[in-house]
C-alpha cells in the first residue's frame, strides 16, 4: 500500500505555498517525483523535501518548474518570496533592510561576515557550529547563506560594503589551509575597489568599544541608519535613531584606527603567505 502524501499547509508561508503549487501542477499532469526529476535535473528526495517545505528550493528549480508546467514565471515569483523565509522571523526584516541598503558598514571581531563569505569558509562554519548537521541540514544553510549574499549583490541599487575586521578573523582558520587561501584572496580583493573597502585592525590597537561581537550599519536610500548587533546566538535589530548615532560614533572611530585599504590588503595577502601548504 502506496504512503499517504503528507497533508501540505500553504497558508503557512511562501515556501509551503511554492510546493503546494509544484504538488498541484505536478499532479494535475499525472506526473511522478520520479519523472519530475528527470525533466527539470533534481532527484526525488531533494524535490520531495521541497515539495513538503523541509527544504529551501536552488535558485535554478523555479525557472525550470515554470518550463515544464508552462505557468507564466508562478513559481519564480514565489520563489522571491520564499528566498526570504530561510531565515527565522525575526530575522526578516533585517534581511529585507539588508538587501535594501545603499551603504552597509560592518565591523566583525571573530568571523568573515556572511555576506562576503566564500561558500568554503561559510560550509566550515556551519560545521563548527553544528558538528552533527547533516549533508542536507549544512547544505540548506550554505543555500541560505548564498541568497543572502545574492540578495544584496542583485538589489536594484547594489550597495557599498565597507569592513573592518579584526586580525583575529585572518587568523582563525576555518575550513584548513586551502579554504582560508581563497577567503583571503576574496577580501584582499574587496579591499580596495569602487564600491568596497576592507580594513584590518591589528592586535596591536588594543581594547575598544566593539570589541565581544559584530557590528553592522544599514542606510537607506532615504538616509535613514538601522544597527544590527550580533553575539554567538542572538542579534538585536536597533532602530532607535541616538542609539544608532552611538553605534555609528563607535565604529568611525574603530575605523579611523585601524590600516587603510591599501595596507590592509598587503596584511592580508602576508597572512595568506604564512598558511601552511
Amino acid at each position: 500500500m502506496p504512503a499517504r502524501a503528507r497533508v501540505l499547509r500553504p497558508e503557512r508561508s511562501a515556501r509551503d505555498l511554492f510546493g503546494a503549487e509544484m504538488r498541484r501542477c505536478r499532479e494535475q499532469e499525472g506526473m511522478s517525483l520520479e519523472r519530475l526529476g528527470g525533466i527539470v535535473g533534481f532527484s526525488k528526495s531533494v524535490l520531495s523535501r521541497v515539495e513538503t517545505a523541509d527544504a529551501m528550493m536552488a535558485p535554478d528549480l523555479p525557472a525550470r518548474l515554470d518550463a515544464t508546467f508552462h505557468t507564466g514565471g508562478l513559481f519564480q515569483k514565489l520563489f522571491a518570496l520564499a528566498r526570504k523565509e530561510v531565515h527565522p522571523d525575526q530575522f526578516r526584516r533585517c534581511l529585507e533592510l539588508e538587501a535594501r541598503a545603499r551603504t552597509i558598514h560592518e565591523y566583525a571581531g571573530q568571523l568573515v561576515p556572511g555576506i562576503v563569505q566564500t561558500e568554503g569558509y561559510a560550509r566550515a562554519q556551519f560545521k563548527s557550529v553544528n558538528p552533527r548537521g547533516t549533508r542536507d541540514e549544512i547544505g540548506e544553510l550554505l543555500l541560505a547563506r548564498m541568497l543572502r549574499q545574492g540578495a544584496v549583490r542583485e538589489a536594484d541599487h547594489a550597495p557599498d560594503v565597507a569592513l573592518i575586521l579584526d586580525e583575529a578573523v585572518l587568523r582563525r582558520s576555518y575550513g584548513g589551509s586551502k579554504v582560508m587561501r581563497g577567503q583571503l584572496e576574496r577580501l584582499a580583493d574587496m579591499a580596495f575597489t569602487p564600491t568596497s573597502t576592507v580594513q584590518i585592525l591589528p592586535f596591536t590597537h588594543g581594547e575598544h568599544a566593539l570589541a565581544g561581537g559584530t557590528l553592522a550599519l544599514w542606510t537607506m536610500d532615504d538616509g535613514t541608519q538601522v544597527a544590527y548587533e550580533e553575539s554567538i546566538t542572538t542579534g538585536t535589530l536597533i532602530e532607535d535613531a541616538d542609539v544608532v548615532k552611538a553605534h555609528r560614533r563607535a565604529y568611525d572611530l574603530l575605523r579611523a584606527c585601524a590600516l587603510s585599504p591599501r595596507d590592509s590588503a598587503a596584511f592580508i595577502r602576508s597572512v595568506m603567505e604564512d598558511l601552511p601548504a
